[in-house]
């Protein structure tokens, strides 16, 4: 499982991102409006999106569109629904 995923969702500011990318792809001035931060720690955040893979960003003109990934966040919630349902893991009793 990716960690970097578990490290992005951390930040209130990048769950936002992910929740305002969820219907519109968009670009970071479109994304900065939404928040009382400057644009460059827009951009920071959205790094850490694209580097945990949450993000993507297509360049059109002069401007980057970012996007949700949804694959991988899909594949993310295939590991966390495993993880709560035990599959594969040995139990443990309590004492």
């Amino acid at each position: 499982m990716n960690d970097d995923f578990f490290q992005a969702l951390a930040s209130p500011y990048r769950r936002e991102i992910i929740r305002l990318l969820k219907w519109n792809n968009l670009t970071a001035g479109e994304i900065a409006q939404h928040f009382d931060i400057s644009q460059p720690s827009v951009s920071r955040h959205l790094d850490i999106l694209k580097r945990a893979e949450i993000v993507t960003a297509q360049r059109k003109a002069n401007q980057m569109i970012y996007s949700l990934n949804l694959s991988v966040v899909q594949e993310i919630l295939v590991h966390v629904a495993e993880l709560l349902d035990g599959k594969g893991e040995t139990s443990h009793e309590c004492q």
